[in-house]
Order: structure tokens, then sequence, then C-alpha cells
């Protein structure tokens, strides 16, 4: 289970986000929500060892895991996809699956068969460079190639940004699975209500760095979450 306990997080003298606590259990999936610029983003990195709170705790698995860098919370099971995809446009499909080898020991380094039943446009692909797929299929590559670390914690800026809505559907079922099996917790930054509503088993909403709503999927209010969603 990802604990994060009230942390404070700053860019120079501006604080970001201010006393936030969320917590992401596995088999669960856990949103993030609110407008751009409230801190979405910056928590996501926190957690992923990007950004170093102020104040506060993150706690994973049991173990305190505030001051470690991003590439031991790597190896501890924790994968991050990043807003924007950043996949690498000159490596091909499968040299960028092969980028996800970094934290594993050598004997898991393979891609497992499962990516491409979750993706099958990717193995049909995999010569071809990653510059050349569309913004959908990036995003699908981005996410298979946080699947290769074998995370326990999968942690999803933006999923649906700038992606078309068949692809959308497919990344929400790819989602909905790998929570069903009960063996990750997924962390998912989202401001496309309907897709964080459907997918949501807990939530909270940022507004200027603050929880400001928070509870069960189940009990998220339409109207109370969109009057922070709109700009």
């Amino acid at each position: 289970m990802l604990s994060v306990e009230n942390i404070d997080l700053y860019y120079g003298a501006s604080q970001a986000v201010r006393s936030v606590s969320v917590m992401a259990q596995i088999g669960k999936v856990t949103c993030v929500m609110g407008r751009n610029g409230v801190g979405k983003t910056t928590l996501l990195r926190a957690i992923a060892g990007h950004h170093t709170p102020k104040a506060g705790k993150i706690v994973w698995d049991g173990k305190d895991i505030t001051g470690l860098p991003a590439y031991k919370r790597a190896a501890l099971g924790i994968a991050y996809v990043p807003q924007g995809r950043e996949i690498f446009p000159l490596l091909s499909v499968a040299e960028n699956l092969e980028t996800g080898y970094a934290p594993l020991p050598r004997s898991e380094r393979h891609v497992p068969e499962e990516i491409f039943t979750l993706f099958p446009v990717l193995k049909s692909m995999l010569r071809r460079r990653g510059g050349d797929l569309s913004g959908g299929q990036q995003q699908q590559l981005a996410i298979a190639r946080a699947l290769v670390t074998r995370p326990k914690l999968l942690i999803l800026d933006e999923p649906t940004e700038g992606i078309q809505p068949s692809i959308i559907k497919d990344i929400e079922n790819v989602i909905r699975m790998l929570a069903s099996r009960g063996d990750m917790a997924i962390v998912l930054v989202e401001q496309y209500f309907e897709f964080a509503r459907d997918l949501a088993d807990s939530y909270i909403v940022l507004e200027r760095g603050e929880v400001v709503l928070a509870g069960s999927g189940a009990d998220m209010v339409e109207e109370d979450v969109r009057k922070y969603l709109v700009v």
C-alpha cells in the first residue's frame, strides 16, 4: 500500500502542494483530479522520486521512501508514466520497451507476452520508431514500457491527454484489468471526469495545492467535482 502523509512540496520559494495526503491500495485505482496548475503532477513526481518533499512522508509497502531516489523506487516496484509520455522517438518500439529493463534483475529482462495481449497494436510495430506512432499508440507504448518493469505501483499522469476516444476506451479497459488482478496499486491524474468516475475506487481533488474533496469513487458527486475541473 502507498501512503502519502501530509507532504509539502515547493518550487523555489513557491509552495505547490500543501499538506496533501492520499492512499493507494493494491488492487485499487486512486484518481487525483483538479485543474491545470494545482499540484497534481508535482504530487505524482514526488511519489515517483523526482521531487523531494519539504515536510511529510511517503510510505510504500511499509517502508518510508521519502528520501529514496527514483531509481531505487523503481527497483521497489514503482513505475511512472509521465504526462506527455516521454517515449524515445528515435528508438524503435522494441527498444523503447527494453528501456524498462533497467530496474530488473538480469533473469527478468524480457518483455512479457502479456504486454502484447494488453496492447496488440505494439506487436506489429516493434521495428517502427516511437516517434512515428500516433499519440494514442505512443501512450500505449509508454504504459507498456512501465509494465515491463513488473510494477506493484503504477503511476499515470493524464493518460487520456490528446488521445482519440477509441484508444481512451482501450486504456480504460487495460487499467481496469490491471487493477482487477489484485497485485498492483494504480494512481492516476485525470481531468476527464467520466474516465475518472468509471475507474476510481477512491479519489482526491486538488485546488491551489490542497485537498478540497476526497472519498470513495462510489460516493463521487459529479456536480461537486466538476466545479474544480472547469476553468
